[in-house]
């Protein structure tokens, strides 16, 4: 199974995919590209670590979507690497119609709290402030519900009385290291049976 990365930033879950992948611990799951909306975003120097090819792809003018022309764009470029499914690791920006249309069932995101609670940016904020005992990450199907597709798995993890924000935003990252290389396998398997 073939699959892209796409994200906004760091990098540090499509880091974890790829060392997974290094390690031979993805299985049947191939990384074939990584594309990136931001052109200084540390995730296209993944590429050149890891030997996957890395993209900057124009989003358009604005900040929190792609325009029609943009999306057609994503959409070719995605579909010439020949992938089976789109990661989806802190892409911030929401996908409609036809990048879902084009790619059905295909794109997984990775999501930091239980969905459904806590939809949205600042999700690990939200649930802090909020003052829950469990919070965790979620990867999730995209639909044209936000944060709202099918669950494919998810982590859960307890708010300790000494955490702070930053300590358990912590946590839920190391959850979402081995969350995301997890389910990646397992829809890899799916994929070949």
């Amino acid at each position: 199974m073939k699959f892209v990365i796409i994200g906004s930033g760091t990098g540090s879950n499509a880091e974890a995919i790829l060392k997974a992948w290094k390690l031979g611990h993805l299985g049947k799951a191939t990384p074939v590209a990584i594309f990136s909306d931001k052109p200084e975003a540390r995730i296209l120097k993944l590429g050149d670590q890891f030997g996957v090819p890395a993209k900057f792809l124009d989003p358009g003018k604005f900040k929190t979507k792609l325009t029609a022309d943009t999306e057609a764009a994503y959409v070719s470029a995605i579909k010439a690497t020949g992938a089976d499914l789109v990661v989806l690791a802190g892409f911030m920006r929401v996908i409609h119609d036809g990048f879902l249309k084009a790619f059905p069932n295909q794109i997984i995101n990775l999501h930091p709290s239980l969905l459904p609670s806590f939809k949205g940016l600042h999700a690990i904020e939200q649930a802090f402030d909020y003052g829950v005992k469990f919070a965790g990450c979620t990867v999730h199907y995209v639909t044209g519900d936000l944060d709202g597709g099918p669950i494919l798995d998810q982590t859960a993890i307890r708010i300790e009385d000494n955490d702070t924000v930053e300590s358990f935003t912590e946590k839920v990252h190391q959850a979402e290291h081995k969350l995301l290389p997890e389910v990646i396998v397992r829809l890899a398997e799916a994929h070949q049976a």
